[in-house]
């Protein structure tokens, strides 16, 4: 009997506790609310940064990938491009050794044989005399109207992948920034995290005042990164 009487002593003694009320109970309730709504921007936040950063990752291996395409295109057609002036450098050589030798015939032929667009360039290349004019240029591909269209064409290649590239690594730097973001937002989830745990009012407004301020950085990140 002792032990119940001293429960009910206990009961008693809970009861006649006062409970908090007026400017205290009012000054937790706005803390809590504000502890809610920084809980819900810290959410939405961080859902958002997540969502983005997996958006600026996925442009950023597209961009990689047609960077890469247009890379081993502009390589061939390098590769195509070194072909046909080969070939046509051995023919001019073959056409020299033909006027030299006086065999106009031979050297008809090799002129039939140039390709159609070199043409241009040796014909006037022709008219500077090369066989007897020390000043003559080297070559045909040293006139002004030498054309390399495929050559050309890979230069062209190569520089769009050179952009491509160049803007996926924005994208990453982009992406990075958004994953930066999460990290300032868990840090801002475990300030008030550790808020609740206090009993003293004082300390939690404090944390949650530096909470509050450490989420402004996130949020102007947020309104000023770039969107996918």
């Amino acid at each position: 009997m002792p032990e119940a009487g001293g429960a009910n002593i206990e009961i008693a003694h809970h009861l006649n506790e006062p409970e908090e009320h007026g400017p205290r109970r009012s000054g937790r309730q706005v803390l809590e609310l504000i502890e809610a709504i920084i809980l819900a921007l810290v959410a939405v936040t961080t859902a958002w940064s997540g969502y983005q950063a997996a958006r600026w990752d996925a442009k950023q291996s597209e961009l990689y990938g047609n960077s890469l395409r247009l890379r081993i295109e502009g390589q061939a057609l390098d590769v195509q491009s070194n072909q046909v002036k080969q070939y046509n450098s051995a023919t001019v050589v073959e056409w020299l050794k033909a006027e030299a030798h006086g065999e106009s015939k031979l050297s008809e032929f090799f002129e039939r044989r140039l390709l159609p667009e070199f043409k241009p360039a040796f014909e006037a290349w022709k008219k500077t005399d090369p066989l007897h004019n020390p000043n003559a240029p080297a070559g045909p591909i040293l006139m002004p109207e030498y054309r390399d269209a495929i050559g050309e064409q890979a230069a062209a290649k190569n520089k769009e992948a050179t952009e491509l590239f160049d803007e996926g690594t924005h994208a990453r730097e982009i992406a990075d920034n958004y994953v930066r973001v999460t990290v300032g937002l868990a840090t801002v989830l475990f300030l008030v995290a550790m808020s609740q745990r206090f009993h003293s009012q004082r300390i939690r407004v404090m944390l949650v005042v530096i909470a509050f301020a450490l989420l402004t950085l996130p949020l102007w990140r947020i309104l000023t990164l770039p969107r996918a």
